[in-house]
C-alpha cells in the first residue's frame, strides 16, 4: 500500500520548468531516498509532496494520516523554549496545554534531548540539539510518514551519523513512511530502504533501485560495499556527483 504517490509533478519558477514528468511513490513505512545532483530539483519536489509548494502540473495523492517535516536548518522560533518549539505544531491542532508538554516531553526524548535541555533556547543549544528539536517537534504530533529535506547537511560526520540513528530507529518504532532527501549516497544507503535517483535537469526519476538489508542492519562495510559498486558499475549513478552550476542559486 502507497502512503505517498507523486504522479506526472512538474513545476516552473519565473517560466524556467525546474521539475517535469515525475512519477514517484513511497510505500506505507517505507524510507525512500531521493538522490541526484546538485541543482536538479531533489528541495523543490520534497517542497511539492508536503504541499509546501503547489505543482503546476501532475498530482500529489496521499493516504497518510498527519506528516511532519526537517528542513535542512532547524528552523526554531528562537524567542520559545526547545519545549515550545517541540510542542508548537501540536498548539496548532488545539491539543491541551498539559497533553503538548507531556508529548513534547515524549518526542524529545525519543529524539535523545534531555529534559533539562527543554526550557533552554534555540541560541542555547549546540547545531546538533537544535536539529534534535527539529525532529522532535516533527514527531510530536505522531506522523505517519515524514519529509526530510537534507536535515544533516551542516552537521559533522560523527553527529551526522548519530543523526542518521535517532532517523532509523524513529522509523522503526513508529512504522512512519519517509520521502528523504541527500546529497550523499553513504546516507542514502544507510537510511533508506530505496533509492531513487532523480535526472540531471529534473526531468523525471531516472531509476530506482531497492537496497540490499535493512536500515539499521547494514554495516559499514556492506553500506562501503554497496556505494561503491553503485559508483563503479550503475550507470544509474553515474550523474549524482554532477553540479549544474546554472540551476544552483
Amino acid at each position: 500500500m502507497s502512503a505517498l504517490q507523486l504522479s506526472g509533478i512538474g513545476h516552473a519558477y519565473l517560466g524556467r520548468t525546474v521539475l517535469d514528468h515525475i512519477d514517484l511513490t513511497v510505500g506505507a513505512g517505507e524510507i525512500v531516498a531521493l538522490v541526484g545532483p546538485s541543482g536538479c530539483g531533489k528541495s523543490t519536489l520534497v517542497h511539492v509532496a508536503a504541499g509546501i509548494v503547489q505543482p503546476l502540473r501532475g498530482r500529489v495523492s496521499a493516504t497518510y494520516v498527519r506528516h511532519g517535516m526537517v528542513f535542512q536548518e532547524p528552523r526554531l522560533m528562537p524567542w520559545a523554549t526547545a519545549r515550545d518549539n517541540i510542542a508548537y505544531p501540536l498548539r496548532l491542532a488545539g491539543v491541551s496545554r498539559k497533553e503538548r508538554r507531556a508529548r513534547a516531553e515524549d518526542a524529545a526524548a525519543r529524539s535523545s534531548l534531555d529534559v533539562e535541555d527543554l526550557d533552554k533556547f534555540p541560541i542555547e543549544l549546540s547545531g546538533g540539539m537544535r536539529q534534535r528539536v527539529a525532529i522532535a517537534r516533527a514527531l510530536a504530533n505522531r506522523p505517519d510518514f515524514v519529509y526530510f529535506d537534507e536535515p544533516f547537511t551542516a552537521l559533522d560526520v560523527a553527529l551526522k551519523r548519530r543523526m542518521q540513528d535517532l532517523v532509523i530507529s524513529a522509523a522503526r518504532d513508529e512504522r512512519f513512511g519517509a520521502l528523504f532527501v541527500t546529497h550523499d549516497l553513504f546516507e542514502a544507503v544507510r537510511i533508506a530502504h530505496r533509492i531513487a535517483v532523480m535526472e540531471r535537469r529534473g526531468q523525471g526519476i531516472a531509476g530506482e533501485r531497492v537496497i540490499d538489508g535493512v536500515p539499521g542492519a547494514r554495516e559499514d562495510r556492506q553500506i562501503f560495499e554497496i556505494v561503491m559498486r553503485y559508483l563503479g558499475e550503475d550507470s544509474l549513478f553515474h550523474h549524482v556527483n554532477d553540479i549544474d552550476e546554472r540551476r544552483l542559486p
